[in-house]
């Protein structure tokens, strides 16, 4: 018996993948913040609700639904001088897992003189069989500020979810007045769950989270951020910049210590109102 042709034709066939990009750049115009140039394709979408805060608001959205092997985002947000741009997501960025390949997402971030931006997505979820590689490069300038946060959690906690075999590989390029000011590498390979585990790593932790403030301000926030942290984290001063880790055995308990450092170090600015939905 010959095999349907077509029934072929759809085996053989590449698996659909999601690709996306979506690009933002603000200027000033009457000492507000206004946008200058957006562009979106794809599943890559971007909304400026309305704020009472000074400045505007970007929210990134996957309108996939999630990220898996061969999947693709493409991020860009430019403030020009004297601006003020808050970033944040939707709603968490979901790892899947993935059959081939891995997803992939790339962020450039360039921010002008005396501009300011806050990078606040919520938390990545790597779930089991995930495979994920992200880079994110920052350009400052000079006097620019920058509030970096990037939570991320394995598996959920509630479902009794590990990440027994997963890949993920966060890099990181800060570059300020054309040097390079901070660098980082984060990568879990294979089973993630015992790496979790090691007492060097984590603990048993399945949340955690960097926060990353440049700003001529932010030696005088070193104690108050020790003070939030207690236990459950660190913080350091070096090089105009200040850094702070957080672990947690969940997302809701990682945002108990992480929503207070926020809005330490966003200047008491209020969280995008997506965070509590």
């Amino acid at each position: 018996m010959l095999a349907d042709p077509y029934t072929q034709e759809i085996l053989l066939s590449p698996h659909q993948r999601s690709k996306g990009v979506g690009r933002l750049r603000v200027k000033g115009a009457a000492n507000q913040t206004r946008i200058d140039h957006l562009y979106q394709e794809g599943c890559a979408k971007i909304r400026l609700p309305t704020t009472s805060d000074d400045g505007l608001q970007a929210v990134m959205i996957n309108s996939s639904g999630g990220l898996t092997g061969g999947d693709q985002l493409d991020w860009s947000f430019e403030l020009n001088d004297e601006t003020v741009l808050t970033v944040t997501s939707q709603a968490c960025e979901r790892i899947y897992a993935a059959s081939e390949n891995m997803a992939q997402t790339s962020i450039s971030l360039i921010v002008g003189r005396g501009a300011k931006l806050a990078w606040l997505p919520q938390e990545t979820i790597l779930f089991d069989k995930g495979a994920f590689k992200r880079n994110i490069d920052v350009e400052l300038a000079k006097d620019a500020e920058l509030l970096m946060v990037e939570p991320m959690v394995f598996g959920r906690q509630a479902m009794d979810e590990k990440v027994l075999n997963g890949h993920m590989k966060d890099s990181w390029r800060i570059r300020q007045d054309g040097r390079l000011l901070h660098a980082e590498e984060t990568l879990f390979d294979g089973n993630v769950d015992s790496q979790l585990s090691s007492r060097a790593v984590a603990s048993g932790q399945l949340a955690a989270a960097s926060l990353l403030l440049i700003a001529d301000r932010a030696e005088g926030l070193i104690d108050p951020a020790r003070g939030i942290l207690g236990a459950s984290g660190g913080a350091s001063y070096w090089n105009g910049k200040l850094l702070a880790r957080i672990i947690a055995e969940d997302s809701y308990s990682l945002r108990k210590k992480l929503v207070p450092l926020i809005r330490l170090m966003n200047r008491d600015t209020s969280l995008p109102k997506v965070w509590a939905l």
